[in-house]
């Protein structure tokens, strides 16, 4: 038993044969040649087998892998890819808008990451007002990939990566700068963190295609051509702090203004307050949250509101008259007395009580006047008129989100009569600047462009609204009013300023508030050949020049401080003496 004892421990795994002598005793132990053969094949064939299993099981994970969604499983998410270009944006003279800056946005791998805690502590002491929680429920997602914080500065990146966290990385975007911050704001728009546009021009660049062309990849490091604005920066940093010092001076909800050219449509500048920082177009509080007084800024009064402008249409009401032949500048009508109809009076603010040539109609801006020249005209005349001057329908330009004038469903008398005078009827600021630039241009409707355009591609667009000898009478009424009337608030010497005041009641739930005023200056200069068409409005003022509160006492003031800055530097020479405002309307 020894010896068999023994043979046992020296050869565990294998098989024996005991061969036993004649009496039954143990004799010598003896492997087979055929034993160790077969020992060897299982032994390969387990080998085999493990491997094949082994190769199975990675190849099966592959194929899941492969099946997978790339955001479930690789270590960059979807959104992960490197944010898209876009081009610069410049004004009319090359000066820079809107430009891409290279930034670096943090990214995490929540299945990588060890100690959420640790982490979320070490990245607050880098990163201002990190949201704990938040940042800590990413952490442990057990996801692939999650943002942590879009956007850092090369500071914040490089103190981030001093801490050593595993698990965390940064991914190269793209973060659009605006250098002028808030001075042209509704114009520019803003985009998204993704560098898409949300607002203004920037997703008017968007719905041209660029965002197509992003969509396809092929923008990402394309040598893209600077957009080129017909703004003039310079204008429109004196524009923006006017305004700005008006709504604050007269104490108003709202303030705004534009420059157009009258020739081409191109818009100089263009403002309206409150408004914003595209760099920053959500504003976030120190205690979390949005500012939504900040946010209200986004409204931008000039083009995506309307408004009833008041007897700044007084204008077109008599252009319609002069353009008719119901009337011309000896034409004297009755303003002795108040209209009464259907239960409204009609009456004049400092009435004369007595007959009022046209010329003085407009000095006075007198409604009783106005009124007789519109019925003279008739409803339907009235309303073919304003559709004419788009004055009736949405405005068709690059901006987005314009709003559509709202006007009576069915007119009525009394509906022409009040709609004569700036009532009843609601446009954009902008489209009334426009329809103003028909009246004093020789009588062509432009639409307006914040592009560049040549003289050659207005042609292509203007449409002939009234005649040239009517325009000549308007610039004639308007230089008239500069000199004697309200709009001697607008005039600025050597400069020839002509234009229109409108105060009206302002419209809150449907009714009129007696002491609340929308007012407005509809200006052009120079008059002997009108070429820019200044228009500010001021939302409920409660002061204004010699604490008045209508719109000579504000809107006007605007309009002169806008054109007394804006005009040297848009090459209007100052004439003086023969060539004045008077002198011209003397020699007419």
């Amino acid at each position: 038993m020894t010896m068999i004892s023994l043979a046992v421990r020296l050869r565990s795994r294998a098989h024996f044969s005991v061969k036993r002598n004649g009496g039954g005793k143990p004799g010598v132990i003896m492997g087979t040649s055929a034993s160790r053969r077969n020992q060897s094949r299982q032994r390969v064939g387990i080998l085999i087998a493990g491997f094949a299993v082994l190769f199975l099981v990675v190849g099966g994970r592959l194929v899941q892998y492969g099946l997978s969604a790339p955001a479930d499983t690789a270590s960059i998410g979807g959104r992960a890819h490197i944010t898209a270009s876009r081009p610069d944006i410049v004004d009319r003279n090359g000066h820079l808008l809107a430009t891409d800056l290279n930034m670096m946005s943090l990214y995490a791998e929540p299945r990588k990451i060890v100690d959420a805690d640790e982490v979320v502590e070490k990245l607050a002491t880098v990163i201002p007002n990190l949201d704990w929680r938040d940042t800590h429920r990413k952490l442990q997602s057990g996801s692939a990939f999650q943002w942590l914080r879009r956007q850092l500065t090369p500071k914040q990146q490089s103190e981030i990566l001093a801490l050593g966290i595993p698990g965390i990385g940064f991914r190269p975007e793209k973060r659009r700068f605006y250098p002028g911050g808030v001075t042209a704001a509704h114009i520019l728009g803003h985009v998204n963190v993704d560098n898409q546009g949300l607002a203004g021009i920037e997703r008017y660049l968007d719905q041209q295609g660029f965002a197509d062309l992003r969509a396809a990849g092929l923008t990402s490091n394309a040598a893209l051509e600077p957009v080129r604005l017909s703004i003039d920066l310079r204008v429109q940093n004196i524009v923006r702090e006017v305004v700005s010092n008006a709504m604050r001076d007269y104490q108003a909800e709202a303030a705004g203004a534009v420059v157009l050219d009258a020739e081409t449509g191109e818009v100089l500048a263009m403002a309206s307050v409150p408004d914003y920082d595209p760099n920053e177009p959500s504003r976030t509080l120190p205690g979390g949250g949005i500012d939504k007084e900040y946010e209200k800024g986004w409204f931008n009064r000039m083009s995506n509101a309307t408004f009833e402008m008041g007897s700044t249409f007084k204008s077109f009401t008599l252009a319609m008259g002069l353009d008719a032949g119901k009337v011309n500048l000896n034409s004297v009508v009755d303003a002795s007395r108040p209209i009464r109809m259907g239960g409204f009076t009609i009456k004049d603010f400092k009435g004369k009580n007595r007959p009022l040539s046209i010329p003085e109609v407009f000095q006075f801006s007198s409604n009783i006047g106005t009124a007789a020249v519109a019925d003279m005209v008739g409803i339907e005349g009235h309303q073919q008129f304003l559709t004419k001057l788009g004055l009736l329908s949405k405005m068709e330009t690059e901006m987005p989100g314009v709003a559509t004038p709202t006007q009576p469903r069915t007119w009525k008398k009394i509906n022409s009569v009040t709609i004569s005078f700036g009532h009843g009827i609601a446009t954009t600021p902008l489209q009334t600047a426009v329809a103003a630039a028909a009246l004093m241009n020789g009588g062509h409707l432009i639409p307006p462009t914040f592009l560049p355009r040549s003289q050659e591609d207005t042609q292509l667009v203007a449409q002939r609204v009234i005649k040239e000898t009517t325009s000549a009478d308007m610039r004639y009424l308007y230089n008239w009013n500069g000199v004697k009337g309200s709009g001697r608030r607008a005039q600025v010497e050597g400069f020839h300023v002509g234009g229109k005041t409108g105060t009206a009641d302002k419209v809150i739930d449907g009714r009129y508030a007696k002491d609340i005023n929308f007012n407005a200056f509809l200006g052009a200069f120079p008059m002997d050949k009108p070429k820019y068409i200044v228009l500010s409005i001021i939302d409920a003022p409660k002061t204004g020049e010699n604490g008045g509160r209508t719109a000579a006492a504000n809107a006007a003031p605007m309009v002169k401080t806008i054109i007394g800055r804006a005009a040297p530097l848009l090459g209007v020479k100052p004439r003086f003496g023969d060539l004045g405002a008077e002198q011209w309307l003397a020699n007419y």
